[in-house]
């Protein structure tokens, strides 16, 4: 288990800009990773402005809950409260399958105690997908960026920046360094939009 505080600016770009930025910088990883999301019937989670998801790469997977953090150490960037659990690969193939075939599944380890603790419910369903390919760069500053290329249940696609990192003076200064040198902006409509809600945007 791990629990951790995430600060990043989160950015979605046009593929020109996602694709020059990808080509400036050395590529510190390239992986894939499949989104599944999961909720009540009554979307309590989203009321709660919680996610609660699986996500399954090649060899290892994950279940991660993201919560508002009560008290941020900053104001202009996307912050939030991390749980992760590991999961053996198979449990979570397992898991999504059963989800898939609409059954609700209980999640258990420090994500399911975090659920247990706040909600009376303890069964959730699978409502929603996305797949990604995530691109990790060494950016300016030593600062490392992720690039994410996403695809969603209508076949829509979208491209994001993310800058993480514990330093929010450091984020600023590389975001403002990039949006100068390939040319973006960040707006009201491009700025912290969560995959979450992209991805229910974007069912079939």
């Amino acid at each position: 288990m791990t629990q951790n505080r995430e600060i990043e600016a989160k950015t979605i770009l046009s593929k020109t800009v996602y694709q020059n930025i990808v080509k400036a910088f050395p590529v510190k990883a390239d992986f894939k990773q499949e989104n599944y999301y999961f909720d009540t019937t009554k979307s309590l989670l989203k009321h709660h402005k919680i996610a609660l998801r699986i996500r399954i790469f090649k060899d290892h997977a994950e279940q991660t809950l993201k919560v508002p953090d009560l008290r941020p150490v900053q104001s202009k960037f996307h912050e939030v409260i991390e749980i992760n659990d590991k999961l053996e690969l198979q449990q979570a193939r397992s898991l999504v399958k059963q989800a898939s075939n609409d059954e609700e599944i209980t999640f258990t380890g420090t994500v399911g105690a975090y659920l247990s603790k706040h909600f009376s419910t303890q069964k959730y369903h699978l409502l929603t997908w996305s797949k990604t390919e995530r691109i990790l760069l060494n950016g300016p500053e030593n600062c490392e960026l992720t690039l994410d290329a996403t695809s969603y249940p209508d076949r829509f696609e979208d491209y994001e920046l993310e800058i993480e990192n514990t330093d929010p003076a450091l984020i600023k200064k590389v975001l403002l360094m990039l949006e100068k040198e390939y040319n973006f902006k960040q707006t009201n409509s491009n700025t912290n939009q969560s995959k979450i809600g992209r991805a229910f945007a974007h069912q079939d």
